[in-house]
């Protein structure tokens, strides 16, 4: 008998242990094959295709604005409005990814994985752009809507007020703290891309975790910022140029190295430790096994 069979847990039957291995999570190299899957599938969709989903999304996500805005301007003053109104900040995330449109962010991770896979200069053409239209259209779209909110009547005085004082929180940071920001908000919406294709069925809980944590900690994004400063912007608050300098680089540059050179880098790292072999090998080695088990359970 062998130590691996010693170890067992005496007296469990053959459905039994079928049962012990249909419920183990999937391995990291399963996710990863999934993850690159569908960052493959993004890479080959048309640019008019990606820019109307990306242009979708960047409306969308005024919803985080709208939400937050809205909380604001109904609680009483104090630290622990934040804590209620940052439920508001996954509003948007939550209509985005559920709705499977074009977000930046998650495309630091899914579109990367399949250029970490084959590092050839076609695959990096593509990834970039992708992330060119996909940000051009996120960007349309929050400048719109950011626009929207603030000139058509839509809205009552407190609420614009909040609105306004959202952007101004944003604009607090200095450059540094922009992309040092930046790079935290990146690495949380990897980590949740990652997460999602494991636990399906809790989707809505993982997004609202995730997102709501950064609306709490002021971590700087890239799309839902760019409605929040833009707004500014719109309102004669702020500058262009200050959009562009002080928040969309630095932040834009820490998405990105949060979500792809550090998560991306350090995921696919692990998965290609495990045996020295590519994740997609890792996945056909395994997959006679996985006929053998659905054909035992037939």
């Amino acid at each position: 008998m062998s130590e691996a069979q010693s170890e067992k847990t005496p007296g469990l039957s053959a459905d039994e242990q079928q049962e012990v291995s249909s419920n183990q999570p999937p391995r990291a190299a399963v996710l990863h094959e999934t993850i690159r899957l569908q960052g493959d599938q993004e890479l080959e969709r048309t640019l008019a295709a990606l820019w109307w989903s990306a242009l979708a999304a960047g409306l969308s996500m005024g919803l985080s604005l709208m939400a937050m805005g809205l909380l604001y301007s109904r609680l009483p003053d104090g630290e622990s409005a934040q804590v209620i109104a940052s439920i508001g900040y996954s509003a948007g995330f939550l209509a985005v990814i559920i709705a499977r449109q074009q977000l930046f962010t998650e495309n630091t991770l899914t579109a990367v994985l399949p250029v970490m896979t084959t590092p050839t200069l076609g695959n990096f053409g593509r990834l970039l752009r992708l992330w060119g239209v996909v940000l051009a259209g996120n960007l349309a779209g929050t400048l719109l809507v950011a626009w929207v909110m603030l000139e058509l009547p839509i809205f009552d005085t407190k609420t614009d007020i909040a609105f306004l004082e959202v952007g101004r929180k944003v604009m607090e940071n200095d450059v540094s703290q922009m992309f040092a920001k930046g790079i935290v908000s990146g690495w949380m919406i990897a980590t949740m891309v990652w997460m999602i294709p494991s636990m399906e069925h809790a989707k809505i809980w993982i997004i609202l975790v995730i997102t709501y944590l950064m609306a709490l900690g002021d971590f700087t994004h890239i799309v839902v910022g760019s409605v929040e400063v833009s707004y500014l912007v719109w309102a004669g608050e702020e500058t262009w140029s200050n959009f562009l300098l002080h928040f969309a680089l630095p932040t834009l540059a820490g998405n990105i190295i949060g979500g792809s050179l550090i998560f991306g880098l350090i995921s696919h790292a692990q998965v290609r430790s495990d045996s020295g072999k590519s994740p997609s090998q890792l996945l056909k080695d395994e997959q006679p096994s996985r006929k053998r088990q659905g054909d035992q359970q037939k």
